[in-house]
């Protein structure tokens, strides 16, 4: 069996500033979707034999001929996405081949450089098994529950708190049965519409180098992170 992996990139970004879409920003170079392309056909135990990716409309042929030579054998998929996250989800999954696929990642473009371990730890996390798979870390910060007016009404236990990554990775039906419920109001991952039918979602070790471009600051960290890559 293979795996597929869906990469929704339509989003502006804007907080990152700029006009150019976040998925388009460069590093070292490359836009931050090559990076996550090249980044993901690394990951060779994943056997990842398709990726179709969601980008803004009127940009499918652009990215198509730009990704095309990062994806080596697999199939590559480019479709227009939708005004949210989770209508990009959808557009992929509808277009995204059925037949001899046992693992599908959702990935954020925006985490370019996540190890090639976690994606194969995600993959293999299904494949044993699991329906809905997350790579997460310790949080760090002390959390905070605040009320409408501000002010502090609990303070969780930090041990029992994880940031979540992507890749995401779903057993297929699952996954489809999830965005076919179209349970998307306030979802911020696809996890969270699995958890919401009531899917048990595992976790397994992220790693600090998957970390969200989201802000100007993270650029350069970005950069910093690529440049030590390219010199060990």
């Amino acid at each position: 069996m293979s795996s597929a992996v869906v990469i929704p990139a339509a989003g502006l970004g804007l907080r990152l500033g700029g006009e150019t879409p976040k998925a388009f920003r460069e590093v070292g170079g490359d836009s931050l979707l090559v990076h996550a392309v090249r980044g993901l056909k690394a990951a060779t135990a994943a056997d990842l034999v398709c990726f179709v990716v969601a980008v803004p409309a009127g940009a499918e042929d652009a990215v198509g001929k730009e990704l095309e030579p990062y994806v080596g054998d697999a199939r590559l998929i480019v479709v227009a996405g939708g005004a949210e996250r989770p209508d990009s989800v959808r557009a992929a999954l509808d277009v995204l081949p059925v037949d001899g696929i046992d693992c599908i990642l959702v990935h954020d473009a925006a985490r370019a450089f996540v190890p090639v371990d976690v994606i194969e730890r995600v993959v293999a996390a299904v494949r044993s098994g699991a329906d809905a798979v997350v790579p997460v870390v310790p949080v760090t910060d002390t959390i905070k529950v605040v009320g409408p007016g501000g002010e502090v009404v609990d303070t969780p236990d930090r041990s029992t708190l994880v940031a979540v990554q992507t890749p995401q990775g779903f057993d297929p039906e699952v996954l489809r049965r999830a965005h076919a419920a179209g349970a998307d109001a306030g979802v911020t991952d696809d996890a969270m519409m699995c958890e919401r039918l009531g899917v048990t979602v595992r976790t397994v070790e992220g790693s600090p180098d998957a970390f969200k471009v989201t802000r100007p600051l993270d650029l350069l960290l970005a950069e910093a992170l690529l440049a030590e890559r390219r010199t060990s």
